[in-house]
């Protein structure tokens, strides 16, 4: 997906996607909104951004064949071992849509995340 300027919330970010990619989105939402229902969430960078006092905590977004989470650099780093299954860079992970989406895994590195800006 392109970078769409005229998307402004998280859901019309998600209704853009097919059914089956909301789901996993929704879902993502979901957990980050359980993990820190405090959280400031908005469109950054294009992508769903959720900001913990003031400071970006994650991001993600939907791609033709993965979702995209963007925790940082420390987070990866400290994910190394639960990572190994997947393709990452810097401060991004990418799930590839053909296998299962591990979200104990994306619970786990948004509320290290999170939790580091308390």
């Amino acid at each position: 997906m392109s970078m769409n300027t005229d998307i402004q919330t998280v859901d019309e970010y998600i209704a853009t996607y097919p059914e089956s990619t909301q789901k996993i989105l929704k879902k993502i939402q979901a957990t980050i909104k359980k993990l820190a229902p405090d959280a400031e969430e908005k469109i950054g960078y294009g992508i769903p951004t959720y900001k913990v006092n003031g400071k970006n905590a994650v991001h993600f977004g939907g791609y033709d064949g993965h979702i995209g989470l963007y925790p940082g650099s420390v987070s990866v780093s400290e994910f190394t071992d639960q990572l190994k299954d997947y393709d990452t860079s810097k401060g991004t992970i990418r799930f590839p849509l053909d296998k299962p989406i591990p979200y104990d895994l994306i619970e786990q590195i948004a509320a290290y995340c999170i939790n580091r800006l308390k």
